[in-house]
């Protein structure tokens, strides 16, 4: 595969609709916000949910509970 073509060099993982997330049946993960193409991992000692996109890169940018209760309600 040529680097130019490589799903990787921009930057995201390519993200298939038939693809299945493996990570839904761990329950540090939210499976609303997951089903919605985010990261969805939740910090289980501050209840805070990383609302990246799937398969980002870098660390989770955790957010409060209502943050994550809003976008999983998309408003």
């Amino acid at each position: 595969m040529n680097a130019e073509s490589s799903p990787f060099t921009t930057g995201q993982a390519p993200h298939r609709a038939g693809d299945a997330r493996r990570d839904l049946s761990n329950p540090n993960v939210r499976e609303d916000l997951a089903e919605k193409g985010r990261c969805g991992l939740v910090h289980l000692p501050t209840g805070r949910t990383c609302l990246l996109p799937l398969r980002h890169h870098g660390p989770c940018e955790f957010h409060r509970p209502q943050e994550a209760e809003d976008m999983a309600r998309g408003t």
